[in-house]
């Protein structure tokens, strides 16, 4: 397999040509149970042996999803902190998800939580390439496509939202959780999974009920599940 993988709390791993699915949290949302909990997760798993059905690559992959599965759930339902039920903050994040669709990415769906965002996303490569030598070019640090958008993103969003809170604070944690779509069967899983991530954590009765989604705007303008989201400014 092709691709970059790189730890520094969390596994990174970046694959050209293949959906990018990431987590965003706020800081402060895991409580230190919490925090505990994930490392006693993270331990298990990296202790757990490779079943033999598995590849290498494959075991690996498969216990990015069980850890993500895991924290997702302290997310939902466990968190202290809730930024992101203030509609204005909400507003940004969603904003700039939607910025650079079509430009930088193909964004193929997203939602705001209370406590953290999802998204996926396709990078486009003539972006990707083009961005990347320009950076060069600057002397500056090599970092790859997915760590450009995702710092973008996590930066800009941060900035606005304590502005519109009148603070000065650090707005998410650290590191994203990320890892990437191996089939358009699984991106296809991928989004159905952010879309109805609002119904599971009992927010909204249906998908497209929830203002802070993809699948409001999937509906409004009758985009088929499987096609992108276009750059829209929500009002």
């Amino acid at each position: 397999m092709l691709g970059i993988f790189r730890r520094r709390n969390l596994p990174h791993w970046d694959v050209p040509g293949h959906p990018v699915f990431i987590t965003g949290c706020l800081k402060g949302c895991f409580s230190a149970i919490g925090l505990k909990q994930i490392d006693q997760c993270r331990e298990k798993l990296d202790r757990r042996p490779k079943p033999g059905k598995f590849s290498a690559d494959q075991w690996e992959h498969h216990k990015q999803k069980l850890f993500f599965s895991f924290v997702d759930s302290l997310l939902d339902h466990h968190s202290p902190v809730h930024h992101l039920t203030d509609e204005e903050q909400a507003k940004i994040v969603v904003n700039a998800f939607l910025h650079f669709a079509d430009e930088r990415y193909k964004l193929l769906a997203f939602v705001v939580m209370p406590s953290h965002h999802h998204w996926l996303f396709r990078i486009n490569e003539d972006w990707a390439d083009t961005e990347i030598q320009r950076l060069r070019r600057l002397g500056k640090k090599d970092r790859t496509p997915r760590e450009i958008i995702s710092h973008s993103i996590q930066s800009f969003t941060a900035t606005m939202c304590n502005r519109s809170r009148g603070v000065e604070d650090t707005y998410w944690q650290q590191e994203t959780f990320d890892h990437w779509a191996r089939t358009e069967i699984e991106a296809i899983r991928i989004i159905r999974y952010i879309e109805n991530n609002p119904v599971k954590a009992g927010l909204c009765a249906a998908a497209e009920d929830y203002r802070w989604s993809s699948a409001r705007i999937r509906t409004d303008l009758k985009i088929e599940e499987s096609q992108p989201i276009p750059k829209i400014v929500l009002p």
